[in-house]
């Protein structure tokens, strides 16, 4: 009883660790000089559903700071840039349904000399709300205005989390998300 118990808890920790773990996708113009980037300028992604304005400062606040530890600055007004950056957010939810059995019987199965198709036990369930946020973050060559570098990242959100427990959550999507910015140069 206690190796099923233990079994049952170490199955649970995997799932839960892997329902809060970021999935995060990126890719990249092969024949782009990342290197000549050095700064870049918040541009609105046409068609992109707007955030309300205290989520919008969040989520480029966070972008900004990550963007500084790669060595990109910040530009404002009318200044030139070398990457226009943008991103678009969204937010989705999902049925997730558990049941749970108590345990209680043997079940059915081979018993002695023929088969034994007694036993049971209670299985209950529940439903519940999964709410998953995706954050999408392009950058272009300013002076082509192609496509450089996109990169997503999807995270399970808890709705009832405080405000810093937010913020936190966030930075580290998107520390996760730029982790592999820029990308390394092309192999000669």
């Amino acid at each position: 009883m206690k190796r099923r118990t233990f079994f049952l808890v170490a199955l649970l920790l995997m799932m839960s660790s892997s329902m809060f773990a970021d999935d995060t996708r990126y890719n990249f113009d092969k024949e782009a000089d990342f290197s000549k980037f050095k700064t870049y300028k918040w541009v609105a992604i046409k068609g992109a559903t707007p955030l309300d304005d205290l989520m919008d400062k969040q989520v480029k606040s966070s972008i900004d700071a990550q963007l500084a530890t790669k060595g990109l600055t910040k530009v404002e007004g009318d200044a030139e840039a070398d990457l226009l950056i943008g991103y678009q957010a969204a937010v989705g939810t999902e049925k997730q349904f558990t049941s749970y059995d108590s345990g209680w019987g043997y079940g059915p199965g081979w018993y002695g000399r023929g088969w034994y198709g007694g036993g049971g036990g209670m299985t209950t369930g529940q439903t519940s709300t999964i709410y998953n946020g995706q954050l999408a973050l392009d950058m272009y060559d300013s002076t082509h205005k192609d496509l450089a570098w996109r990169g997503v990242v999807s995270r399970t959100l808890d709705p009832k989390a405080k405000p810093d427990k937010r913020q936190k959550n966030l930075d580290k999507a998107v520390a996760k998300l730029l982790k592999n910015y820029p990308p390394p140069p092309p192999k000669k």
